[in-house]
């Protein structure tokens, strides 16, 4: 992406864009078949996946903790949210919150793992209604939100203008050179390339055979893209993400068909071609984390992904981590813009830690309402909505 370095280092600090989507928002978890049923060709059969759902949490609470406490804009003398350089008022919490933007590859990860898992066996159709529904009612209230907080609060974010504001309700303003209404929305970008891609291969028809070629054809045309200089292959091939979807993708064909050769292979050119991106976005975006420790957070988390896909996390089934999945997404769109301009505001009247503590309850609680009161009743709304419309169309192609 040719505005990797000058663009995102206007943007307030990129974390991720963690829609971490599953097949049903309303239970926003993913799910495979119970073990012990029959499974063809070798396929690996699995119960619901709930640690899946705690990572999410945890990558996205590790998100919060960097835009609030671990970023260099947070860091630096004279900056606009606290009144003096983190590490300075709180060091501890500073040096780990500093690697909290990997948050943002964790979840890129586990979207193409659960992405793969619920579109097996759907249709193009299946795919477009069920990523409309788990991806935009929460948006929409998020730019809504943000948007009425930054009038309400003015003088730490820029607020857009009325008309950039209503783009943003698309989704697609990174597409059309319109500013985000809040930073940690270009991760939104990313996961929509990846789904266009990825829908060539839900119309062809999922099967381990093309997903492997698929993972093979995009990591090639990623690495290719930068060096041919040319902007559209590069918008398309997403060379800053693609690893890491690629890797998730080739975590669920361990789960889904078992480990060979083939795929530690994939997932070891993920990792390596993780490592060199990783180290690209401390030296243009991050700087205040270290190399070493963000690609040891890294590695270790695909070792316990591969934990994962190999069942061997299986026996944790806590039901409050179905729970916990379904903040993630809401908390992330929600936190940053809102959050930071509350720390302006408020730094002086308490401790640091527990505002820090206060803010991230406070926007966990609020994620769990737009989940409840948001995602679940428009979600049914645009899903009955959708599936009519598709009727209609089929029902015009018969009648010619």
């Amino acid at each position: 992406m040719p505005e990797r370095a000058e663009e995102r280092s206007k943007q307030p600090l990129p974390p991720l864009a963690i829609t971490v989507p599953t097949g049903r928002p309303s239970l926003a978890g993913p799910r495979a078949r119970p073990r012990g049923q029959a499974a063809q060709g070798g396929k690996r059969a699995g119960g619901r996946l709930y640690v899946i759902d705690g990572i999410r949490l945890l990558a996205a609470l590790m998100v919060v903790a960097h835009h609030y406490a671990g970023t260099w804009r947070a860091d630096r003398p004279g900056n606009l949210i606290w009144d003096r350089p983190v590490s300075e008022i709180m060091p501890t919490v500073f040096r780990v919150a500093s690697y909290g933007w990997i948050g943002v590859e964790i979840f890129f990860v586990i979207s193409g793992f659960v992405i793969c898992m619920s579109c097996w066996g759907r249709t193009p159709r299946q795919f477009f209604i069920s990523r409309v529904i788990r991806l935009y009612p929460a948006y929409w209230f998020a730019v809504v939100f943000t948007t009425a907080v930054l009038i309400a609060v003015p003088g730490v974010w820029e607020r857009l203008r009325l008309r950039e504001v209503l783009l943003n309700l698309t989704m697609l303003q990174s597409g059309s050179g319109v500013p985000n209404v809040d930073g940690v929305y270009w991760t939104l970008w990313s996961e929509l390339r990846f789904y266009l891609l990825f829908l060539v291969v839900v119309a062809m028809g999922l099967t381990y055979r093309r997903v492997v070629l698929f993972c093979c054809v995009w990591g090639a045309v990623a690495m290719f893209a930068p060096v041919a200089d040319l902007h559209l292959l590069e918008l398309v091939a997403n060379p800053d993400g693609a690893w890491y979807f690629i890797a998730g993708l080739a975590l669920y064909l361990m789960h889904r068909f078992g480990q060979d050769l083939l795929l530690w292979g994939i997932l070891a050119m993920a990792w390596l071609m993780g490592q060199l991106e990783l180290g690209d976005r401390i030296d243009e975006v991050e700087r205040v984390s270290g190399w070493r420790g963000s690609v040891a957070i890294f590695t270790v988390f695909l070792l316990f992904m591969v934990a994962v896909a190999l069942g061997h996390t299986d026996r944790i089934r806590w039901k409050w981590l179905v729970t916990a999945g379904a903040l993630t997404y809401p908390l992330y769109l929600v936190h940053y813009a809102a959050g930071t301009t509350l720390i302006a505001r408020l730094h002086d009247t308490m401790d640091p830690r527990l505002l820090l503590a206060l803010l991230t309850t406070g926007f966990l609680l609020l994620s769990w309402l737009i989940h409840r009161f948001v995602e679940r009743p428009v979600s049914r709304l645009l899903k009955k909505g959708l599936d009519t419309s598709f009727a209609r169309l089929r029902n015009a192609d018969a009648r010619g």
